[in-house]
């Protein structure tokens, strides 16, 4: 039998040593294996149990996108915007969840939203947080997430909406479903819907436009849209950042008024998809892999 050499057995250690690290390592740095930090900004209490759920909601999300074993790692502020912004380094995305207009967590923060977006970060909103005021807030919304509630233009009336869902990776895995919700819509978006991807899409019905004109129930602009021109309304869109504005992501997701709704399989894996497609992730074929909450998961962490 031949006899191995000292000096090429150790070679061959050598080698296999080498090969094992450069595995490991690939393994470590692809883009499955790398972690994303979700920072989710939960607004104040502000209605009454089981709506405008910030905290409670943004825990719900925060804990499915843990569970689903795609690398998150998530922060919840609560009551707001956070008192150190040192939560937002390393973060790939951030997900704002709370009251908007005047009370809007981001109105006194726009210098440091327009820096994350600028660097990259994905930002999205939730319900009454696409709604800003005009004027520079909502031209900074128009940069980072595409769109924005406007007052004296868009809508926010309760109804049932119909969605088939679009071919995008926001909608991996998502069935057509039928929910009612406060929907806002004829939101103002980017000059000819630059880099705006509708996600969500319905013909509301007349009964919506009922009320009298107000900042946020009715005027002309919106009546022509729905009743005349019978023009789709988009209540959830996504965003691809022009690179002048620094490149990355967005969305606005204009449902989420009742917390209850989490519950369906449907609306939870949209958003929950939405943020992993701004956090820079390749959303899996069948969606971000997420177990209906229970009736116990439901109750907890509520106002």
């Amino acid at each position: 039998m031949r006899k191995t050499s000292p000096l090429l057995l150790a070679c061959l250690l050598g080698l296999a040593s080498a090969i094992l690290w450069i595995r490991s390592t690939a393994e470590e740095t692809s883009p499955a294996a790398a972690t994303r930090k979700i920072v989710f900004i939960a607004g104040k209490p502000s209605h009454g149990r089981g709506q405008h759920e910030h905290r409670a909601g943004s825990m719900l999300l925060a804990d499915h996108l843990e569970k689903s074993g795609l690398g998150f790692e998530t922060v919840v502020v609560e009551n707001g915007w956070p008192a150190d912004e040192s939560v937002f380094n390393g973060a790939s995305a951030v997900v704002i969840y709370s009251d908007g207009g005047p009370k809007h967590p981001a109105l006194l923060r726009l210098e440091k939203l327009r820096a994350l977006a600028e660097a990259g970060v994905g930002i999205g909103c939730i319900h009454y947080a696409v709604e800003i005021p005009k004027g520079e807030p909502g031209d900074t919304f128009l940069d980072a997430i595409g769109g924005f509630f406007e007052t004296h233009w868009s809508v926010n009336p309760h109804w049932d909406a119909s969605f088939k869902m679009p071919s995008h990776p926001i909608a991996n895995g998502v069935a057509d479903f039928n929910i009612n919700d406060e929907w806002y819509y004829h939101m103002r978006f980017r000059k000819d819907m630059e880099g705006v991807t509708p996600i969500l899409s319905a013909l509301p019905p007349s009964e919506t436009l009922k009320r009298k004109d107000g900042p946020h129930s009715g005027n002309p602009d919106v009546r022509k849209a729905v009743l005349e021109d019978r023009q789709p309304q988009h209540v959830m869109w996504a965003f691809q950042r022009p690179d002048p504005n620094g490149g990355g992501r967005g969305f606005g997701f204009t449902g989420g008024h009742f917390h209850k709704n989490w519950q369906s399989d449907s609306q939870r894996r949209v958003v929950l998809n939405a943020i992993a497609w701004i956090a820079g992730m390749e959303v899996p074929e069948k969606g971000i892999p997420t177990a209906t909450p229970t009736d116990a998961e439901m109750e907890a962490n509520q106002d």
